[in-house]
């Protein structure tokens, strides 16, 4: 009973962080409607780490506030990921099966963001967001390999 407990609030977190994400993508912000196509140009970014040069070498030129939301905003925003996913999908509690189920989803998104006129596809983004998920992952495995049910259960046999 206490395990589907659990995995109910889980679900719930995950649930209820991903619409808080979704809506943060596509509505929050002050972005502009989904069906406001004031402009026909997509706003995309392909080129590995040109965002992030940009946002370390132009330093001088932008304020840390915007430095910091843009490249450890989307750092700390997917962390929970790192954790949720290897909770819900027992296969993601491998790295690789966990890119797979982090990554794919994350670039639909990125790419809808272009198509939908609401944001821009930047390779960028998902290098920082895999990054955070990545971080959190990490901690996950550290802290499930110390702690994990497996070991409390041999801890306390009789």
């Amino acid at each position: 009973m206490r395990k589907k407990l659990v995995r109910l609030l889980v679900w719930l977190c995950f649930i209820g962080y991903t619409s808080c994400l979704l809506y943060w993508m596509f509505l929050g912000f002050g972005r502009r409607s989904l069906l406001a196509f004031d402009h026909f140009d997509y706003d995309y970014n392909v080129v590995p780490f040109r965002t992030i040069g940009m946002y370390i070498w132009n330093s001088d030129s932008l304020p840390i506030r915007t430095r910091v939301i843009n490249l450890l905003g989307n750092i700390v925003v997917f962390m929970p990921f790192g954790v949720l996913l290897p909770l819900l999908f027992g296969k993601a509690r491998r790295y690789r099966a966990f890119l797979l189920v982090f990554c794919c989803p994350l670039v639909v998104l990125e790419v809808l963001q272009m198509l939908l006129r609401v944001g821009s596809m930047d390779v960028d983004d998902v290098i920082l967001n895999t990054m955070g998920a990545s971080l959190a992952y990490g901690l996950y495995v550290v802290f499930e390999r110390r702690y994990g049910s497996d070991r409390i259960e041999m801890k306390y046999r009789v």
